[in-house]
């Protein structure tokens, strides 16, 4: 699935740096595009919710100390609709559910009020810095 996804070096780098910064760990982290049925039935095997979700994100190294390995499939469907939805360029919500993933590996999660909370600011600081380096 096209991501249409653009300066994929620069953004490679904002994550890498982002991650051991904050963790202080290399990382190799995998972001696949996908549809929503594909994201469906990750979401239906691996967490047991049946809905629809925008953003999948699974930490596959084998302890908290290694090489930061994770995996992040992302609904292009989704992030259009949702683009659309919130009013914003497709581009921005894309860059906004990629940011999101790489958030939960730095262990900002999204519960309840007060993290979601946290979450949304610290998207949206993830969102300026990069469009502003």
């Amino acid at each position: 699935m096209a991501s249409y996804l653009k300066e994929k070096e620069k953004l490679s780098k904002f994550i890498t740096t982002f991650i051991s910064e904050k963790s202080n760990r290399e990382s190799h982290i995998q972001y696949i595009f996908v549809d929503d049925e594909f994201l469906l039935d990750l979401n239906q095997k691996f967490l047991q919710h049946d809905t629809l979700t925008d953003i999948i994100t699974f930490d596959l190294s084998k302890k908290k100390t290694d090489k930061l390995e994770a995996e992040i499939y992302i609904s292009i469907p989704r992030v259009k609709e949702n683009a659309t939805l919130f009013q914003v360029k497709y581009q921005h919500e894309l860059h906004r559910v990629i940011f999101h993933g790489m958030l939960h590996l730095c262990s900002y999660n999204d519960k309840t009020p007060t993290q979601i909370a946290k979450m949304r600011k610290m998207e949206l600081f993830c969102i300026e810095k990069y469009f502003n380096e």
